[in-house]
């Protein structure tokens, strides 16, 4: 059966959220190809200007590209951050972009400090894996990445305590393991002081004033399962686009 318009919301966009969706959950992965305007016309009932629009949307939103072959599926070129790199895995299976390294620097059970146990709303002390991973591509430090599960994670997954690659990411093997997919998210984007074992990574100075993103997941039963803070190496930055309609 065909798509059918929701009138409230401009055709183009009803479209683009299709396709975005497909891409974000994987259903469409890198290098797979739209349909052409003319079909995206045909089979949504619109007209060719409004079906070119919604390419132009994924295309502005940087999810695809297009080229005289046509229109592809093109995310791996924007992925920055933790949520960035869940989209890219469930869209390509890989979630760094090209050129891009991870080193974990370390992985352990630890308690939760005040923030952890109020970003995943458990006491304090309660026990928590702790991983810590440093991004890096061709021009230095992209992010020191710093992530908090429920200790109970590292029973169903005991790779989350080695300081090996994950292939699959946190995500992916938290998933395989235990069912808990991530469906929802917090972001937080702030300026924070960078402490002294992250600074002496990024080159900064301690206590220096930081570009960070604290994430928080929450599975698809509602409950909480990663607590993330990102420090962004100095010149990086963090952006998004929003269609205002």
């Amino acid at each position: 059966m065909s798509p059918t318009v929701n009138r409230p919301v401009p055709p183009y966009l009803q479209i683009a959220d299709h396709f975005r969706t497909l891409i974000k959950t994987g259903e469409l992965a890198e290098g797979a190809k739209l349909p052409t305007v003319n079909e995206l016309a045909q089979g949504w009932g619109v007209a060719a200007g409004t079906a070119a629009k919604a390419i132009t949307q994924l295309q502005t939103e940087g999810y695809v590209t297009s080229s005289n072959q046509g229109t592809f599926v093109s995310i791996a070129h924007k992925q920055t951050t933790g949520p960035d790199r869940l989209q890219m895995l469930r869209a390509t299976g890989n979630g760094y972009r090209p050129g891009e390294t991870v080193e974990v620097v370390s992985s352990e059970l630890t308690e939760a400090t005040p923030d952890v146990a109020t970003g995943l709303d458990i006491p304090e002390k309660s026990p928590v894996v702790r991983r810590r991973r440093i991004y890096r591509d061709d021009l230095g430090v992209v992010t020191v990445s710093t992530s908090w599960l429920p200790g109970e994670f590292a029973e169903a997954a005991p790779e989350l305590l080695s300081t090996d690659p994950l292939p699959k990411m946190t995500f992916g093997l938290i998933e395989e393991r235990t069912g808990r997919r991530a469906s929802t998210r917090r972001d937080v984007v702030a300026i924070r002081p960078a402490p002294a074992d992250v600074a002496a990574t990024l080159g900064v100075a301690v206590d220096a004033p930081c570009l960070t993103m604290t994430n928080i997941y929450w599975d698809q039963e509602g409950s909480l399962t990663e607590y993330a803070v990102d420090f962004l190496g100095p010149g990086r930055e963090l952006s998004a686009e929003y269609s205002l309609g």
